[in-house]
């Protein structure tokens, strides 16, 4: 982005000579002044339509007196005097953004990386900007996509994926060292975008989905060995108290048998240790009772 050129009329000036000049070729038809007035009176006409500029809210117009810096105009209407002075240009005092990229950079440890980042930026003084630096808007690309190139030497490939708003405020205080003495100020720096190796992409996808299959494991053999150390507590309390064993035994078979049509499997050694053998005799001789009435 340039510098804001402005035509060389605008629509005051432009009136302003239009009304001028008619007027004088009007006196000049009805002779009341000559040739030579009416040459006068178009060069002032022009002078005075030349002397009339208009800057937009949001700029201002550097003035330039034979050469020299004579100040800053508008916004809004402003007069300078035609010859002499000279309007250079018009700096934009809104905030604006500039995109720039690192492409094939390397890291720390040595990964090629692309890197896309966003610059808002204003100038804050007008002056500045307009007599110490010549392309403002392009010194600013150049030292943000320079910036962006050092810090990602600096900083190895997971601490630039992992760090992206530390690597944006490193960023910004290098831009505004650079940018401060030109009378700008880069208010925020973001980072877009960071492109890695599709190889290198794949590996780390690899290496993330073996890392949670190791964490599912771990926690696996975790829970195992926690119901293991219940297990062991349960059998020290039934060790203890017979009875218990037997209600426990009792509510299992309960469980089982609740679905019609259902059949509980039990170790013969589990009928002798929790004195189910009667208790099963029992249910099998409940359940024969019952098959006539389901047939009836």
């Amino acid at each position: 982005m340039k510098a804001i050129k402005k035509n060389l009329w605008n629509p005051i000036s432009g009136t302003v000579m239009l009304v001028l000049s008619a007027i004088s070729f009007v006196l000049y038809y009805f002779d009341v002044i000559d040739i030579a007035v009416l040459a006068v009176l178009i060069l002032i006409a022009l002078f005075i339509a030349r002397s009339i500029h208009i800057a937009d809210q949001w700029e201002k117009a550097v003035v330039l007196r034979m050469g020299k810096f004579n100040g800053l105009k508008g916004p809004g209407i402003f007069f300078i005097i035609p010859i002499i002075d000279q309007i250079d240009k018009y700096i934009d005092q809104r905030v604006r953004v500039t995109d720039f990229k690192a492409e094939q950079t390397l890291t720390k440890d040595t990964v090629p990386v692309n890197v896309d980042a966003v610059v808002y930026w204003t100038v804050w003084d007008v002056e500045k900007a307009a007599l110490e630096v010549q392309e403002y808007e392009r010194a600013i690309f150049y030292i943000a996509q320079t910036g962006l190139r050092d810090i990602i030497g600096k900083h190895e490939l997971s601490d630039i994926l992992q760090e992206r708003d530390k690597i944006a405020d490193d960023l910004q205080k290098v831009l505004d060292e650079n940018t401060n003495p030109w009378g700008i100020t880069c208010q925020t720096v973001g980072i877009k975008d960071i492109i890695i190796p599709q190889d290198l992409a794949d590996a780390m996808s690899k290496e993330a989905q073996a890392e949670r299959e190791r964490r599912a494991r771990v926690i696996l053999g975790t829970a195992e060995t926690e119901i293991a150390y219940k297990f062991s507590e349960a059998s020290e309390q039934y060790k203890k108290n017979p009875v218990a064993l037997h209600l426990r035994g009792m509510n299992m078979l309960f469980e089982g048998l609740k679905e019609k049509g259902s059949m509980v499997i039990v170790p013969s050694s589990a009928l002798d240790s929790m004195n189910l053998g009667a208790l099963g005799g029992l249910v099998s001789l409940s359940k024969t009772d019952e098959l006539p009435e389901t047939g009836h």
